[in-house]
């Protein structure tokens, strides 16, 4: 992209000496003629009085200077192991021997940021940020430095002056480790716990474009930064201008930096016609395209108060009658090249080091950065005064871009609904115990924003009552069906895009529900989510949003009529990887289990939890206060032996059918067997570090709810190998035996796939004669043997 010349200035601002000024641009910052055309028709429009349009030019003229060093600082951040604010050349001595950065997109992202801080300055409303590359950090971290709006961990370590920038360099990318193994730099290679500002790491590329639309609350301002190899990384973003309600969500201005370029080569975006091509595409899907200089802030502050103007306009016609939802959602389209604004731009080489050689070693690119530098340096006293201008969070009595709405959401705790008694023995499905507990719950805080993301069938799923009462948002809504236009139900066959939606409404009350064996696909943004969570909470912030429940039902044991592909539980098992004090994985047995975990969890903050329902009908095995006790220690005994020779461990409510069954015959031979069933597995594990202690069971407690006894038999919903491995602490070893799920499957009923995977209350009494020396002749007939021993009719086993 070439630079333009100067352009003209217009008629009615030709004797203005501080719009003149603001038009000559500053180092690599170039105003083009159409951005100085719409920044005239933005004064004209609001800021006719002259004191205002002087302070709005002042706003700009600072912008460009802001931008420019914060693009030097952000070169330096990568190849740089000092700083000179007086902007003389580095030496060899002064460069890193290591260089590393995602230098390229953050160049992009320091004009963008800018801008943002520009339309707040101009338009004194501080609006909140989203930044969906989260590799672009350096951008971020490098202005908030220069802009004094540094969190904590920042303001203590770094500051304005050559040591304080010295400081932010070397930090970028130190790699070194404390004595507790957390990194010693507060600084990272993504957004994180110290960004100030920051709400999403961004590692996974185009989550941000799936959850944006579903942020701000009424009243809230957001700006979302996003690019364009995520959009074809991530697909579901286009519905964005589906879901906009001005009645439940405050502004949002998506902003794609179009630079053309993924890591490595072109955007498929850029080889198809780039953004004439993306515009069409845009207007095909609803939304309105704003096409602007990427590299220029000025272009972002008019494309971020326009977009605002132009969808206030349309909901107000939304509301007196004019026209209809959807809307066409402005979308902002930044023209850039990568790395803009430093030698190397537009080349491969951007996306991280952008000069091709090490200045520390090489003198071509020493040269090269030194002159890049120069371009970019804007002296000391005039930054300091650009910054001035621009922090009119005092007089303006707004807050600092770190304290944006969305920074810290906070709901207040719900109230927690009565549950019903339901009756012990009755076959009463799990899924409608938690719809009847969620609406409950919703009914009961009004003033609670709802998403609940639905993948699929919610019927199926047994939410009935969730649907009736929520409905589907849609466009057009269908008579006689549970739509609407102002549904909180968010509905698309992409689990990604609808687990975004409960993620994003961080200010609300959320729920999700998939099959089992497709709520995988959730992982990452699930993933990410509680990973920064936990962050924060390490950072001294703890998350302050309602906890979510991702409802893995449809299982692999009831679903065995859809053949393997439908039989995967592995979405449980990944999470039970992780920590378990945000993200808990959670087997309820029964009714009343299912609807206390639920409603435990809305009264927690910052944690997402994987929790395997059953649909079908299965007994209430519990009364109300066992499914309390359950939901505390993650453990019950259900029959207590006296001195037992065995113990039974169900994981899952068809394992707790199944072990019911084994009991029988144990009993009836009079074995002395004591059953537990075992709700959260990850509160039995040996803790990891101190932030999951206080989440787990101490030794002490788990051996007086589990007295020591050798023989012991896991059944469980998931592969029993990484049951294992969390169940360590109750593991007796060559006594111990795990059952479970073993890559069995195809179209069978319940049974079927119980026999096929060895999970059958005979399989249960098979492993117990191993474990406990019993004899499986009085346990079992011959027919049951031969079924066991796969010589005889497996029909034999279905009915004990």
């Amino acid at each position: 992209m070439t630079r333009p010349n100067r352009p003209a200035l217009p008629a009615a601002f030709a004797d203005d000496t501080a719009f003149a000024t603001w038009v000559a641009g500053h180092g690599v910052i170039r105003h083009e003629s159409v951005t100085v055309e719409r920044i005239a028709e933005l004064l004209r429009r609001h800021a006719r009085d002259p004191a205002r349009r002087r302070a709005w030019l002042e706003r700009l003229i600072a912008a460009d200077r802001l931008a420019c060093m914060g693009m030097w600082l952000v070169a330096h951040m990568t190849y740089a192991r000092r700083v000179r604010l007086d902007g003389e050349s580095l030496t060899a001595e002064d460069f890193k021997p290591i260089p590393e950065g995602h230098t390229g997109g953050a160049l992009n992202m320091v004009p963008a940021y800018v801008g943002y801080l520009g339309a707040n300055a101009m338009s004194e409303l501080t609006r909140s940020w989203l930044m969906g590359q989260g590799h672009c950090v350096a951008a971020i971290d490098a202005v908030n430095l220069l802009m004094d709006n540094m969190g904590p961990a920042h303001a203590t370590r770094y500051a304005l002056t050559e040591a304080g920038l010295t400081r932010l360099v070397n930090d970028f990318y130190r790699c070194t480790v404390d004595a507790d193994g957390h990194p010693v730099s507060p600084l990272g290679s993504h957004v994180n716990a110290h960004t100030a500002g920051g709400i999403g790491e961004g590692g996974y590329l185009g989550f941000a474009g799936l959850q944006y639309v579903h942020m701000p609350l009424p009243g809230q301002h957001l700006v979302a930064f996003l690019s364009d190899g995520a959009f074809e990384e991530q697909r579901g973003s286009d519905w964005a201008s589906r879901w906009w309600r001005a009645d439940d969500s405050g502004p949002v201005v998506p902003v794609m930096i179009a630079n053309g370029r993924r890591i490595d080569q072109r955007t498929t975006m850029s080889q198809s016609g780039g953004t004439d091509w993306f515009e069409d595409h845009l207007v095909l899907n609803g939304f309105a395209p704003l096409t602007i200089d990427g590299r220029d802030p000025a272009a972002f502050v008019w494309a971020i108060l326009t977009a605002e103007e132009e969808l206030a306009d349309q909901a107000e016609q939304v509301h007196a009658g004019r026209t209809r939802y959807p809307l066409r959602l402005p979308y902002v389209i930044a023209e850039t090249v990568k790395g803009f604004g430093f030698p190397g731009a537009g080349t491969n080489a951007a996306h991280n080091l952008p000069l091709g050689g090490n200045p520390s070693s090489d003198d071509a690119a020493r040269s090269a950065f030194n002159e890049g530098a120069r371009a970019l340096h804007v002296p000391e006293d005039d930054l300091r005064a650009a910054i001035a201008v621009l922090n009119n969070h005092a007089e303006s009595g707004r807050a600092r871009e770190r304290d944006h709405p969305l920074a810290d959401p906070h709901p207040a705790l719900p109230v927690r609904p009565e549950l019903p008694d339901w009756p012990l023995g009755e076959a009463v499905s799990p899924m409608a115990a938690i719809d009847d507990a969620f609406v409950a719950l919703v009914e009961a805080n009004p003033d609670l924003r709802v998403r609940v993301g639905n993948p699929d069938e919610m019927r199926s799923n047994r939410l009935n009552r969730t649907l009736d009462r929520l409905r589907h948002r849609v466009t057009e809504p269908e008579d006689g069906v549970a739509e609407a236009l102002d549904g909180c139900v968010i509905t698309a066959l992409n689990e990604e895009a609808v687990v975004s939606a409960a993620l994003a409404n961080k200010q609300g009350l959320n729920l999700v529900a998939s099959y089992e064996a497709f709520a995988v696909k959730m992982l990452g943004a699930m993933r990410q989510e509680i990973l920064f969570a936990r962050h924060c909470r390490e950072a001294g912030r703890p998350p302050g949003w309602l906890s979510l429940p991702v409802l893995a039902s449809s299982h692999t044991w009831e679903n065995g009529k859809n053949e393997q592909s439908h039989q995967d539980p592995t979405l449980c098992e990944a999470w039970l990887g992780e920590m378990d004090d945000v993200a808990p994985t959670l087997f309820p047995v029964d009714a009343p289990s299912a609807a206390v975990a639920l409603l435990d969890l809305y009264a927690s903050r910052g944690r997402i939890a994987v929790m395997v329902v059953p649909k079908s009908p299965v007994p209430v095995s519990l009364d109300a206060e066992q499914a309390v006790r359950l939901a505390e220690d993650g453990l019950l005994c259900l029959h207590e032996a006296e001195s037992p020779r065995l113990q039974l461990f169900a994981v899952g409510a068809y394992q707790l059918i199944e072990m019911r069954h084994a009991l029988v015959r144990l009993e009836a031979a009079g074995i002395a067997t004591s059953l537990y069933v075992i709700q959260a597995p990850g509160k039995l594990r040996e803790a990891r570090d101190e932030g999951e202690a206080s989440a787990v069971l101490s030794q002490c407690r788990l051996s007086t709810l589990v007295p020591e006894v050798a023989a012991r038999v896991f059944l469980a919903h998931c592969r029993p190998e990484p049951l294992a491995g969390v169940l360590r602490p109750l593991d007796t070893g060559a006594r111990t035996r795990f059952l479970g799920y073993r890559n069995r499957g195809g179209t069978l009923d319940t049974f079927g796939m119980l026999f096929a995977n060895r999970a059958t209350w005979a399989h249960v009494l098979e492993a117990a004669s191993e474990v406990a020396g019993l004899d499986l002749e009085a346990l079992l007939g011959d027919a049951e043997r031969d079924a066991l021993a796969g010589e005889g009719d497996p029909e034999v086993l279905r009915h004990p």
